[in-house]
């Protein structure tokens, strides 16, 4: 994402752009509580919450084809057993609790660092956890196995890719600098996509542990088509989720989508 700007190949015309990094549920927070940031990564979940300050960056969104947030726990079982139980989430706001509470709504969510939800299950914190990130990839090296991947449920249920992550853009900037930041980001992605190898090592440098090779299969997870433009695919999908959060009663409503 930010690779194409940090080589140089990228720039949004009269701005300066400054990487930020914070994990997704600090990013949540801020563009809830602050909104000080122009463009920042907000899970899906989040955004419900954000339409009428952020509109959606064409470029950017994390949407995954039959991959999403995996539960997991210590021995085999079911999703709905783990209603009345307590599973380990990454925050409030992600999409991986969302998707906890509109597919079993009777689970206890605890919440965890991301990055601690394998050892909390392991060590019997909770039942069960909802991991994203690195963690997809890893938590057969704690002894841990697959309850679900909510991206499995949703391609064979909705037929849609799973809307996880977005990028948007604060709507004060105005339509022109708004459609320069898009242009600008879909820029950097592209430069990125033409420098894998590059890109993937200056990318596992914020990363915790991965090799070249599993972070090259995690980007390849959520980085497609939909990556460089939204289209009306990612939209119905995104709407079909916030159907689902509302009738679930985790979001007020679906929010302004507005997409530049």
């Amino acid at each position: 994402m930010f690779y194409g700007f940090h080589a140089g190949a990228a720039a949004i015309p009269g701005c300066r752009v400054e990487h930020v990094l914070e994990d997704i549920q600090s990013l949540n927070r801020r563009a809830i509580e602050r909104g000080d940031l122009e463009i920042t990564a907000v899970s899906a979940h989040a955004f419900a919450r954000l339409g009428d300050r952020y509109a959606v960056m064409r470029c950017g969104a994390s949407m995954g084809q039959g991959y999403g947030p995996v539960v997991v726990a210590r021995e085999n079982r079911s999703l709905h057993s783990l209603a009345g139980k307590p599973v380990a989430v990454p925050g409030p706001l992600t999409t991986a609790a969302l998707l906890l509470a509109i597919e079993c709504p009777g689970a206890l969510p605890v919440q965890v660092r991301f990055d601690r939800i394998p050892a909390a299950v392991r060590d019997g914190v909770a039942e069960a956890g909802v991991i994203i990130h690195e963690s997809q990839l890893t938590y057969g090296d704690e002894g841990l196995v697959k309850v679900t991947d909510f991206g499995e449920l949703w391609r064979d249920r909705e037929s849609l890719p799973l809307p996880l992550g977005l990028d948007v853009v604060r709507r004060d900037l105005g339509p022109e600098r708004m459609h320069a930041a898009s242009d600008g980001f879909l820029a950097s992605i592209h430069y990125a996509l033409a420098h894998e190898d590059d890109a993937l090592r200056y990318a596992l440098g914020f990363g915790r542990g991965l090799d070249l090779e599993r972070g090259r299969r995690f980007v390849r997870m959520y980085v497609n088509d939909l990556t460089l433009d939204l289209g009306d695919l990612g939209r119905k999908a995104l709407e079909r989720l916030y159907a689902l959060a509302a009738k679930a009663g985790s979001i007020p409503g679906p929010p302004a989508l507005d997409v530049v």
